[in-house]
């Protein structure tokens, strides 16, 4: 296990060597995506079963857990080492499995999707096959929060290409994922939101940031969709 933590570490300082111009570290923009998202489902929905595809080292799957302390939660990703990794740090959380995808039988059952920061590393080729995935893994009527990097903001540019992983990501403007969604059978619930506009030198002026949500300039966006 030493040597799948090793590897976390080398992510996680990869991705902070991006980030860090934020002045946040990773766990500031998983609290925001999800404090965003859960005002935003319909209360109508009952959320017990949800993906987390693409889930890295399970960091979203246990805050998901806290917001759904009810719901049984699965993280799936195609690293192996990132699954066996997240097996093993989060082993105490009840209801919270990981299995990689190509394991993964995707039969109509999940309730939510997330997903973050995925698609611009999926080969334009396969994303089809992604979304498909997706769409079978959902119930009728389950919801899909996809979450992307906004190429629009130029601090979202300047973040990815200090992230190696991220160098040679082809992103998603957001009317390109909106097309992507609608073209592959699901229904937009709400007009993209965009989130995190000011880093943290710039905290004070956070409070506005719910007056820009539907302008387009936020380092990342996000669309809730249906199936």
């Amino acid at each position: 296990m030493e040597e799948l933590f090793d590897k976390s570490l080398e992510y996680d300082e990869m991705l902070n060597k991006g980030i860090s111009l934020s002045g946040e570290d990773k766990f500031f923009f998983i609290r925001g995506r999800f404090n965003d998202l859960i005002k935003n489902i319909p209360t109508e929905k009952k959320i017990k079963k949800i993906l987390d595809f693409g889930c890295g080292v399970g960091d979203a799957t246990v805050l998901m857990k806290q917001h759904f302390p009810e719901a049984e939660i699965t993280g799936s990703d195609t690293a192996s080492n990132a699954i066996e990794y997240a097996r093993y740090k989060n082993s105490e959380c009840g209801k919270i499995s990981y299995l990689e995808i190509k394991n993964f039988q995707f039969k109509s059952e999940f309730d939510l999707c997330f997903v973050n920061g995925v698609f611009h590393h999926i080969p334009l080729d396969q994303r089809v096959s992604a979304l498909k995935m997706i769409y079978d893994s959902l119930k009728p009527g389950g919801l899909f929060a996809l979450f992307e990097n906004n190429p629009l903001n130029p601090g979202t540019r300047m973040v990815m290409s200090r992230i190696p992983f991220d160098k040679d990501a082809i992103t998603l403007t957001p009317n390109e994922t909106q097309r992507m969604l609608t073209s592959n059978g699901f229904k937009i619930k709400i007009k993209p939101r965009f989130l995190f506009y000011f880093p943290k030198a710039l905290a004070f002026l956070r409070p506005l940031e719910k007056l820009f949500i539907h302008i387009p300039l936020g380092a990342q966006y996000y669309f809730l969709a249906e199936k």
